[in-house]
């Protein structure tokens, strides 16, 4: 079953799924199956930081060792939830994630998202780790990428002000977050050169042998 909160033994759907001595549990039939517990990467930080631009460089860089996604191709009216934090947006992409990482590839996700929004999910149970890794860029640089943008992104003034006070709060605040978010400066760094630090970050993080259930 690669639906991971779903019994393959007796059908039941878990809401909270349960995981022990690194396999999952059914609450109702009590059957336990082993399944691959990967890492998450969470490739985040603000609009216009660079994850879109960096994104394809990883899928191809790494596209071998894992599945790289942007986050945005979710972001539809039956999953904008008006809830703090959009939990059923979040759940719904860890819920895909772990999917995919049951063929023995961990999955990047560049998209905005902080710990506090996926590590109190019931779904969170299904990953070793989630790492997060923020690029973030000086004001003034992240507000001229903004303004850029196309017309039809909707980037006024006020939106792009929200952005930058969430820029500057992950650069004051990353370290204290749990886990902590690490950080990597965008304002001057090329395409390439971004790229390959996202890559050794990655790679640095990697199991040993993904393609082994737990």
């Amino acid at each position: 079953m690669l639906d991971l909160k779903i019994c393959p033994s007796c059908g039941d759907r878990a809401d909270f799924p349960q995981v022990r001595d690194e396999r999952l549990v059914c609450g109702e039939c009590g059957h336990g199956w082993s399944f691959r517990r990967l890492p998450l990467f969470a490739v985040t930080g603000p609009s216009a930081g660079g994850k879109s631009t960096v994104g394809p460089v990883l899928a191809d860089r790494l596209r071998d060792t894992v599945v790289a996604l942007e986050q945005d191709v979710l972001w539809t009216g039956g999953l904008r939830d008006d809830v703090e934090g959009h939990p059923l947006f979040r759940s719904t992409w860890l819920r895909m994630a772990a999917m995919i990482g049951q063929s023995g590839r961990p999955v990047v996700l560049c998209g905005t998202v902080v710990p506090a929004e996926f590590e109190p999910l019931p779904e969170r149970v299904f990953f070793s780790r989630i790492h997060y890794l923020a690029l973030v860029a000086e004001p003034d640089v992240l507000a001229a990428r903004l303004r850029a943008r196309p017309a039809w992104r909707e980037w006024d003034e006020p939106r792009i002000a929200e952005m930058l006070a969430f820029n500057e709060w992950l650069r004051a605040d990353a370290a204290t977050m749990s886990p902590p978010v690490d950080l990597l400066d965008t304002t001057d760094a090329p395409v390439a050169d971004i790229a390959s630090r996202v890559t050794e970050w990655i790679k640095a993080r990697l199991p040993p042998d993904p393609r082994e259930p737990t």
